[in-house]
């Protein structure tokens, strides 16, 4: 590590006496160390040992850095200040591109492309081997992005929130457990989604859901007006807990196929499109009416279905008390199962991860990415027509629907 300025005799002496034949190389590195001293050195407002009154700061010793050149790798003694910070010019365009390169790294570990592809994309390029430093940064870089998305306040009212869960592979304690993610996704009053927040646990399922919906509370959401999710009771009961106030919509998707996991296959598309005649009569009352329809047509030979469905019917038409304008994007988590299936074509590369971490990092980098492309894209749903939710009029049913209409129905049945 050079400890002073070469004098003109130590500068011959290092390139062309102890260079052992490879003075080329000793030339370069003797260049651009004293480069780096006549930049330091205009920097701190003094030469190397000189004393100064005025001076703008001290040397404080130096970092180690290997340079990769045509003449090969250069072991640099990078000077370091005491105050502010000194960076060689000569290697400003070398941080670009390494910052170029860390981004492209970045992007294919986003699409999913395993560490060892990469590896081989970076011999192509020239690099013949990952520095783990280089990797780490690569990887800090990452976990900063995703901590703060993951804990970004959440401005504006979000009237629709879709919620959903997928399972992952993860090595935890030894073993391979099914981890699950759970996902959120909100509509804006101004009309755009946004992805709300993103957690992979393992538990107990109603405490995953009302840990993961009271964050989401704590950092800012609010005007909740309607929630679609599946059925699963933990997610309903933890909805019930911390959006009391809010509508619940059974995503009508999942609906379907949990009726039809009921029927034999040879019947699965009759009893398919007799079900979906339930949703093409609106207005409401139309569609309540065609549902006591299929109910009795499903009642002789499909009695456990036709129950289920009249069970159902007040969680599968809530989204009909909402601006008829938006019941196409309300009746299941379509939205939400596209941005399942963009997850799972990434992860599926690489099958197992190897902590709870990693697979946050990946996901959580996916949701980063779709977020901005929501964010640039067009408006979901129509600002003139979300404003119809901001009308004092506009009342709406609480949770679940309107269960005094069911409860009549079925007493009128047993009086019949």
């Amino acid at each position: 590590m050079p400890e002073k300025r070469m004098t003109g005799r130590d500068w011959f002496d290092k390139v062309f006496v102890e260079s052992h034949g490879d003075w080329l190389h000793e030339m370069v590195s003797a260049i651009v160390h004293e480069v780096m001293e006549a930049e330091v050195s205009a920097i701190a407002g003094a030469g190397y040992g000189e004393r100064k009154a005025e001076r703008n700061t001290h040397r404080n010793g130096y970092r180690e850095r290997q340079w990769t050149t045509r003449v090969g790798d250069i072991d640099l003694h990078i000077p370091k200040l005491r105050e502010g910070s000194y960076f060689p010019t000569f290697l400003e365009p070398r941080r670009r591109a390494e910052k170029a390169l860390i981004g492209g790294i970045k992007k294919a570990y986003v699409q999913g492309v395993s560490t060892r592809r990469v590896e081989r994309l970076c011999q192509q390029m020239g690099i013949e081997r990952m520095d783990k430093n280089f990797v780490s940064r690569m990887v800090q870089d990452i976990e900063v992005e995703v901590s703060a998305f993951k804990s970004r306040p959440l401005e504006g009212q979000f009237p629709y929130v879709f919620v959903d869960a997928r399972y992952e592979k993860v090595r935890r304690e030894g073993r391979v457990t099914s981890m699950a993610v759970l996902v959120a996704v909100g509509v804006r009053i101004d009309d755009h989604r946004e992805v709300l927040g993103v957690a992979p646990k393992v538990g107990e399922r109603h405490l995953l859901w009302r840990d993961f919906l009271q964050d989401l509370t704590s950092r800012g959401l609010h005007g909740v007006r309607l929630i679609v999710s599946d059925a699963h009771e933990g997610l309903k009961r933890a909805i019930t807990e911390i959006f009391p106030g809010a509508s619940w919509q059974r995503c009508r998707v999942h609906f379907m196929r949990s009726m039809l996991a009921h029927v034999s296959k040879r019947y699965q598309p009759m009893v398919s499109a007799l079900l979906k005649t339930i949703f093409a009569q609106p207005p409401l009352e139309e569609v309540r009416r065609e549902l006591r329809n299929v109910v009795d047509a499903l009642e002789p030979k499909f009695p456990d279905v036709a129950k289920l469905v009249e069970e159902a019917e007040d969680e599968v038409l809530t989204y009909m008390s909402f601006p008829p304008e938006h019941w196409r994007k309300l009746h299941s988590t379509n939205m939400l199962e596209r941005l399942m299936r963009t997850i799972k074509a990434r992860t599926r590369v690489v099958s197992i991860f190897p902590d709870e971490k990693s697979l946050e990092r990946l996901v959580g980098a996916i949701l980063i990415e779709e977020n901005e492309e929501w964010m640039e894209a067009r408006c979901y749903i129509s600002e003139a027509s979300m404003a119809k939710l901001k009308e004092p009029s506009a009342q709406l049913p609480p949770l679940g629907g309107s269960w005094g209409w069911k409860r009549l129905h079925r007493e009128s049945k047993g009086r019949q």
